[in-house]
């Protein structure tokens, strides 16, 4: 199996790519097809396939910010069982994260967000029948690698950028010092406000939860 990076829309396999997502994902959590050329351009923004036999078998997309040391992983998707796809994405994902922490005077990563499916509020995404997609099993899986949930009531703007509130996700941290339980509040409503700047319309709601964030000192770090 391959890791490849996807920097350019032409490339066949971000056709590909982006037809995973499609039957995986739904609607409101994929961007349009022609939005993406500047994301894959982006050199901040890393997105990478899994090669099997020519075929795009699953796929992950993340950042590295060098002021904060942290990460963001945006996605990442399993498209067929038995090949051990989750481990090998997420291991070659953490490589290249550490390298470039390294990079970024020699500092080991801090950790890295995600938001992730609360299958016991959202019940109706079957993630296209892939078996290793089901929420409960992903949410078990990120939690066994380390992931923590924040203390925070979350939602995110709509990637339809139609100003909607999506829910039914938790906003979750996994650092690399398991014993860190907690976050600068800080930290966290910045990176938001950053993540979420390509979205022009941004809901009430979101607004709200970033403003009481910022409120706060610290946010806590509690099992997923």
């Amino acid at each position: 199996m391959e890791y490849i990076r996807i920097t350019h829309i032409e490339d066949p396999l971000f056709c590909k790519m982006h037809d995973l997502m499609k039957e995986v994902f739904p609607p409101e959590e994929v961007l349009e097809y022609s939005l993406w050329k500047e994301p894959l351009e982006d050199p901040g923004i890393r997105v990478f396939v899994a090669l099997h036999e020519g075929e795009v078998v699953g796929t992950t997309e993340y950042r590295y910010y060098e002021d904060w040391n942290v990460a963001m992983t945006d996605f990442t998707i399993i498209g067929r069982e038995g090949l051990s796809i989750g481990r090998f994405l997420a291991q070659n994902r953490m490589k290249d994260l550490m390298s470039l922490a390294q990079g970024n005077g020699g500092q080991e990563l801090l950790g890295m967000f995600a938001e992730i499916y609360d299958p016991y509020r959202v019940e109706d995404h079957a993630f296209g029948g892939v078996k290793p997609m089901d929420p409960f099993v992903r949410r078990e899986v990120l939690s066994h690698l380390g992931y923590k949930r924040t203390d925070l009531a979350y939602v995110h703007p709509s990637w339809n950028n139609d100003g909607e509130a999506v829910s039914g996700l938790d906003f979750c941290f996994m650092p690399t010092d398991d014993a860190l339980d907690t976050l600068p509040a800080e930290l966290i409503a910045s990176f938001l406000k950053r993540y979420y700047a390509v979205l022009p319309q941004k809901p009430q709601a979101w607004s709200d939860m970033v403003a009481e964030l910022e409120k706060r000192d610290t946010v806590a770090l509690l099992p997923l």
